[in-house]
């Protein structure tokens, strides 16, 4: 059985990606994001790559860590899927999208889901 994702943070995802599409066109001088997109696909992708590493490192410090380590990789993770919804925007593809994905596999295995997909 599918299940729709639902989520009281919804809004949060929503908004940001309102955000980050209005940055595209925004001033590099006067925005994050649209250095970002001025800078193209690649850098966003190394930013991506960048945020990847530091949250699989954070990953392993709070394993068994502190309160602290395991806030860092919170914080990391936000990094990350901020940094990926800015690669999304750049590609002029919706995050609804993701989650609809993530929705679709609900309720079937990870191993059948895996298999099923086209090599």
């Amino acid at each position: 059985m599918n299940t729709p994702l639902t989520s009281n943070h919804a809004p949060v995802l929503d908004t940001l990606a309102e955000v980050l599409k209005q940055r595209r066109s925004a001033s590099s001088e006067d925005s994050y994001v649209a250095s970002l997109h001025h800078k193209g696909l690649n850098k966003i992708l190394e930013k991506v790559g960048e945020e990847a590493t530091e949250t699989l490192l954070a990953a392993k410090d709070a394993e068994h860590g502190s309160p602290e380590q395991r806030q860092a990789l919170v914080s990391e993770t936000a990094d990350l899927w901020f940094h990926t919804l800015v690669m999304l925007s750049h590609l002029e593809l919706d995050h609804q999208d993701v989650l609809n994905e993530l929705a679709r596999r609900f309720g079937i295995s990870g191993h059948d889901e895996k298999a099923a997909r086209t090599p």
